[in-house]
């Protein structure tokens, strides 16, 4: 019959297996018993659990710089654009505490709506203004942010654009184009096709007219030629941002910008 390895003439002493020591664990019937551990495993349960409160304590307290960096910037941005809301604001990279002690934020995403128009001529609101920035330096007083490069898409919606030319503008027919629509007493609705482009000034211009459906009599293209000849200024853009695409969606326009050494400051739109 086997022998359990625990006896009375045994207990209370360390128990081996071949040449393995297990301590104060013995065993009786099927219950196994394990001493406290050592002194050493101690200080190890004790050192890993301080380092681990410490990295989360440093976490929190980045996470705190974060929040603050991007409250700080929203602010700024705010007062440069007139927004009738603060945008929202993501700093990315961690730590962010390193980042604000060498003066500068790696890269920030700002998303920002219904900025408004400034000029009184044909103002054109921007619906949604998202905007990518690298190396963003915020001043003390928060009323201003300059930014080394800048990525930015503009969102202006067919609304807007047919209250700034006073024409009903839709979705064209192709990529790029769009429809403008005029309805006259008497003559009935024409619709004609335009390509949409961008040119200098942050200027969208609305060229190569086709007709897409009635008969473009003189009154129409009167109304049309008038509307469409001159481009339709972008005034409500961060000042150093340049124009650089135009595409046509379902819902709207999208206008690509990008930049160096842009400023956010009260009234740092374009003119």
């Amino acid at each position: 019959m086997h022998q359990s390895p625990y006896n009375e003439e045994t207990a209370g002493e360390p128990y081996y297996y071949g040449d393995t020591h297990y301590g104060d664990a013995h065993y009786s019937g099927t219950a196994t018993y394990v001493g406290s551990p050592t002194p050493r495993r101690r200080l190890k349960i004790i050192a890993i659990a301080s380092l681990t409160a410490l990295l989360l304590g440093a976490v929190a307290v980045d996470r705190v710089a974060a929040a603050r960096a991007e409250s700080r910037t929203a602010e700024a941005f705010q007062q440069g654009m007139g927004t009738p809301e603060r945008p929202s604001v993501h700093v990315s990279g961690f730590p962010v505490l390193t980042q604000l002690a060498d003066g500068s934020l790696r890269h920030v995403d700002i998303t920002a709506h219904d900025i408004p128009a400034r000029e009184s001529t044909r103002p054109l609101p921007v619906t949604k203004l998202t905007i990518g920035l690298d190396d963003l330096k915020t001043s003390g007083s928060a009323e201003e942010a300059r930014a080394r490069n800048v990525e930015a898409t503009a969102f202006l919606s067919y609304e807007d654009l047919s209250d700034a030319l006073g024409l009903d503008v839709s979705q064209g027919d192709a990529p790029g184009r769009a429809n403008v629509t005029v309805s006259l007493p008497l003559a009935g609705v024409v619709t004609v096709s335009t390509a949409a482009s961008a040119v200098t000034g942050n200027r969208i211009a609305f060229r190569d007219v086709r007709v897409a459906e009635g008969e473009l009599i003189p009154p129409a293209k009167a109304l049309l030629e008038k509307a469409l000849e001159a481009p339709v200024p972008l005034h409500n853009i961060p000042e150093g941002l340049h124009l650089r695409s135009v595409t046509t969606t379902e819902s709207g326009v999208d206008a690509r910008f990008t930049g160096k050494s842009v400023t956010f400051r009260p009234s740092s739109t374009s003119a």
